[in-house]
């Protein structure tokens, strides 16, 4: 009996779910903690100017990591489907076919943005003073790109091939190594921006290697094996992976959006405070992540085995869980505002007061994000695309420009913070008033799959 049969097959949802939830949120915490760390080694080794820079360059990373996501959650879905229904010959081949395809569209992409890498740049916010510090962060990632889509993609198949363990033991490894490189290559080396990022690239490595042990695992699924391509393997791996990728684009349009709404009514001053509260952000959104991907294969596999109650139980524990996290989130933002900003070494009172403003006004969002991110993948965990398509759209991109662009004409700066928790708690009241009534009700429906 496999891995994910012994676990998904046997168990009770509650003891499954939390099998999946503790290594997954402790690692996906762990990394968001080695973000942060990234963020206050750059502030206090090299300057508010460079973590404002190495803000601007984050859509890269959601560039590649909204490609590795796009072809690993779709291959991983279609792949715990396949398994819950009992043809592994099947999951062998979307495996294999999601690394090919991934490693192809890698490599185009990071060749085509090294040779348009300024324009890029000053695309995603860079001015006279941020842009050579993003154009030396940006380079390491266009160069070291495919390490970091191989270990995004590798990731979600050990965790769809029921190993979130190994998948926590990658992250908590790559953290660590990250932060003892990123004081070396800042604090020792002298290599600033340019530093970080090779930090993070071989930390990346790292994750990568560990996560290869799975294949050696008594009754692991994941094996490499002979294709051919398929069109409607290709199809379904891209509609299936769609919401993940526009997610994490909407990462980037995100970033991008508030650099240029906050740049337009706190200049330079507002980019450096908006890097904290990204860095932050960047710590909680990973938490709510990690309650999707630690439901995603619970719900894939239980589609294709059939065992719809079993879904019903798991999105129950899922939402508790996400409105948890919410709360406590929300507490930490308004208690431990002042502290959470002077940790980053900001400069100037302005940039602080900025900050934690923006926190209070900002951490609203958390309260609504968990329900948001548990329907989309919901959707998608199904093969039922089509809203959790919608979830993705009207949530990162059509809800927040508006805000971003209404918003401020009425509050100024306040309105920038309040784009992000006005954009959640709209999504999750129509999913909690439509979309729960039918999952509640077993009205399960795979249309476009």
């Amino acid at each position: 009996m496999s891995i994910v049969e012994e676990r998904l097959g046997k168990q009770s949802v509650k003891k499954s779910f939390f099998q999946y939830f503790l290594p997954t949120i402790f690692g996906m915490m762990l990394m968001s903690v080695n973000i942060v760390i990234d963020g206050i080694f750059v502030g206090n080794g090299v300057g508010s100017v460079a973590l404002a820079s190495v803000n601007i360059a984050v859509p890269v990373f959601s560039i590649f990591i909204s490609i590795a996501l796009l072809i690993g959650v779709g291959g991983g879905t279609l792949y715990s489907i396949a398994v819950g229904a009992g043809d592994k010959e099947k999951g062998k081949r979307l495996f294999t076919i999601s690394f090919a395809l991934i490693t192809i569209i890698t490599i185009i992409i990071a060749v085509i943005g090294f040779i348009f890498i300024e324009p890029l740049a000053k695309l995603f916010g860079a001015n006279a003073e941020t842009l050579s510090y993003a154009l030396d962060y940006m380079r390491i990632l266009f160069i070291f790109s495919p390490i970091l889509a191989w270990e995004t993609c590798l990731s979600i198949f050990v965790r769809n091939d029921g190993d979130p363990q190994l998948a926590m033991i990658g992250l908590v490894v790559s953290a660590i190594v990250n932060i003892i490189l990123n004081y070396i290559m800042i604090f020792v080396v002298k290599w600033e921006v340019t530093g970080a990022a090779v930090a993070t690239m071989i930390a990346t490595l790292i994750g990568l290697l560990i996560y290869t042990l799975h294949f050696f695992k008594k009754g692991s699924g994941l094996k490499f094996t002979t294709f051919k391509w398929n069109k409607r393997d290709l199809t379904q791996i891209s509609t299936i992976g769609f919401p993940s990728f526009m997610s994490e684009a909407g990462i980037g349009i995100f970033v991008i959006g508030y650099n240029i709404a906050i740049a337009h009514y706190a200049g330079t001053n507002g980019i450096a405070a908006f890097s904290v509260i990204n860095y932050l952000h960047t710590f909680m959104l990973l938490a709510f992540i990690g309650i999707g991907s630690s439901i995603q294969p619970m719900i894939s596999y239980y589609y294709g085995a059939k065992k719809y109650t079993s879904i019903k139980q798991t999105v129950k524990i899922a939402e508790v869980t996400g409105i948890l996290l919410g709360v406590l989130f929300l507490g930490i933002g308004y208690i431990g505002a002042d502290l959470l900003v002077s940790i980053f070494g900001v400069e100037t009172e302005e940039i602080q007061e900025l900050a934690v403003k923006g926190i209070k006004l900002f951490f609203l969002g958390y309260l609504f994000m968990g329900i948001n991110f548990i329907y989309m993948t919901y959707y998608q965990s199904i093969g039922y695309v089509r809203p959790s398509v919608g979830i993705t759209l009207f949530r990162g991109f059509i809800l927040l420009i508006a805000m971003l662009l209404f918003l401020p004409m009425l509050f100024g700066t306040a309105g920038v913070w309040l784009a992000l928790p006005v954009t959640e708690a709209l999504v999750a009241l129509v999913l909690l008033f439509v979309a729960r009534k039918g999952v509640m009700r077993n009205q399960f429906d795979s249309r476009g799959f």
